[in-house]
């Protein structure tokens, strides 16, 4: 058995033991959590998807976008107006019982990708066409066109003027909201989706994270997702290989925004209500982009560390009204770490910290603890060093 064989298998029996550990204690958390900490783990694994739908188009193909929070905010709509409107009319509490929830929200998970993955088709179509800061610009403003479409409430005034409903559809800056119903499963009666506590719909949104994560790693391994990395980086010579760079953008441009969407679907179907404000507004397109920044967008699961880290952060700094007031500057602080430290985010951090370890461990074998004291005084005067230099750089 050769060496690097003996290497890859190792790496492979470790990524394998990772895996298993993290879905051990995943599955495990909601029975230990309470109502409030099982809420934001829950959030908190659908922004992981939707980071990761966003760094396909990022961190895979060097398209960044300043508008995928219209994603999450058309199938949000979607969402609420299948449970609210839709299932009610169609009579699905007579049709399927006590199961009519889980009907309910499938078909509006359906429903809200599809909606999502036409308005990407469209919208990707003419984005494309530009590049760099560009295509940054035009999502942006696509991004705010819908935002405001839902907050004038004009798809409602156009149904009006042609006569159908009550001119009513997305109700303005108020938003959508509704409520999953009750299941009742052969006499056990519970919520679909508590707000107090959402025990049951975690391991729903967990599932369907799952598989969306499975199908993305599946993508971004595959030959699609090769080229996709050569376009990231050099455009000019992959399209010089024959590769129609456009064609390839925009058909990633669809997935992006079509998993983007079910993130979208989960996430409003959690909280129970959608409006402009809280997620079509720009400022909402901005928390993927720093989810992906923090956690790394040159690794797959970056974007997942970059979701935990925002969100539990974003949760500590609550606990402290001093640092909630400038909480943005926290923020800043953590972003400038990461910028001038970390090559490629958390990732990049825990890779260095694995070789880091691994140095340790030899020079615990050769020298004892002063060996690994030794290091560890190396380890901070480089980085002293490091700090010195890219400030002098900023300055200079």
């Amino acid at each position: 058995m050769s060496y690097a064989f003996r290497e890859r298998f190792a790496q492979t029996g470790t990524t394998s033991v990772a895996v298993i550990v993290v879905a051990a204690l995943l599955l495990a958390a909601p029975f230990f959590l309470g109502g409030f900490q099982t809420s934001l783990l829950t959030r908190t694994v659908i922004f992981v998807l939707f980071a990761t739908a966003f760094n396909l188009l990022y961190g895979y193909t060097g398209l960044l976008s300043f508008g995928h929070a219209m994603f999450v905010a058309v199938a949000g709509y979607s969402v609420a107006k299948t449970i609210g409107v839709v299932a009610p009319a169609l009579g699905f509490a007579s049709i399927f019982g006590g199961v009519a929830p889980f009907v309910t929200w499938l078909l509006a998970l359906v429903i809200g990708v599809v909606v999502a993955t036409i308005v990407a088709v469209v919208i990707g179509y003419l984005s494309v066409r530009l590049t760099e800061i560009y295509f940054a610009l035009i999502t942006l403003a696509f991004s705010m066109a819908i935002y405001v479409v839902f907050l004038q409430d004009t798809i409602g005034g156009l149904l009006g003027a042609a006569g159908i409903g009550d001119g009513n559809f997305s109700n303005e800056s108020d938003g959508l909201t509704f409520l999953m119903g009750q299941m009742d499963v052969f006499g056990f009666e519970f919520p679909l989706v508590s707000l107090v506590n959402p025990f049951h719909y975690y391991f729903l949104a967990l599932f369907v994270v799952s598989l969306g994560m499975y199908a993305l790693w599946r993508i971004v391994r595959s030959p699609f997702g090769m080229v996709c990395k050569a376009i990231r980086e050099n455009p000019e010579r992959a399209r010089a290989l024959g590769v129609d760079v456009t064609h390839h953008q925009w058909v990633t441009f669809i997935i992006s925004g079509a998993f983007s969407g079910l993130a979208g679907a989960l996430l409003i179907s959690l909280g129970g209500s959608v409006t402009p404000e809280s997620h079509a507004h720009w400022s909402f397109s901005a928390v993927p982009v720093l989810m992906t920044v923090i956690g790394g967008p040159y690794s797959f699961l970056g974007p997942a560390f970059g979701a935990f880290a925002y969100e539990y952060l974003r949760w500590a700094i609550r606990q402290f009204p001093l640092l909630e007031s400038y909480w943005q500057l926290s923020f800043g602080i953590l972003l400038l770490i990461v910028v001038l430290f970390l090559d490629n985010g958390v990732a990049g951090g825990i890779n260095r910290l694995r070789a880091w370890l691994a140095v340790a461990g030899v020079r615990f074998s050769e020298d004892g603890p002063s060996g690994v004291t030794a290091l560890l005084g190396e380890t901070v005067s480089k980085y002293v060093s490091l700090f010195g230099k890219k400030i002098r750089s900023v300055g200079g």
